[in-house]
């Protein structure tokens, strides 16, 4: 399996768990202080994780296609 499918299979995976525990949160599915600080942290690495990995996903498509022409040598 690519490197690049693994990434956005894990990405969509970290997106729809955030968006259960978002739902979770907001339709008071939460009884205690604690529970809700506990979820609201959860939320904040799965997001920091997701951008991470959409960093790496973006930075590779990036260094994949850049064509350097200043080093190009010229007739």
């Amino acid at each position: 399996m690519q490197l690049e499918t693994v990434l956005n299979k894990l990405i969509r995976f970290i997106r729809e768990r955030t968006e259960a525990l978002s739902i979770n949160v907001t339709s008071g599915g939460v009884d205690s202080m604690e529970k809700y600080q506990y979820i609201i942290g959860q939320i904040n690495a799965l997001e920091a994780t997701r951008q991470e990995l959409s960093n790496l996903l973006n930075d590779k498509e990036q260094h994949g296609t850049v064509i350097d022409i200043k080093n190009t040598p010229t007739k």
